[in-house]
């Protein structure tokens, strides 16, 4: 019983990383290049804590 409906809608969300604002594809929104490792994924010899390592965090765009 492991697999039900709601565990599996639960393990289909994206993980979302400290320096993301929503969820990728949530309108108003868009893909940004992390300002903790300016896009690279990795601050030294780890993987950057704010964008798990892919170089680009989620954010709102616009604005009023």
């Amino acid at each position: 019983m492991s697999n039900t409906p709601r565990d599996q809608a639960a393990s289909d969300k994206t993980k979302l990383n400290p320096g993301d604002q929503a969820e990728p594809g949530t309108p108003g929104t868009g893909e940004n290049v992390c300002p903790e490792c300016k896009g690279s994924g990795r601050i030294g010899a780890a993987a950057c804590p704010m964008c798990g390592g892919t170089g680009k965090i989620i954010e709102g765009i616009g604005g009023a």
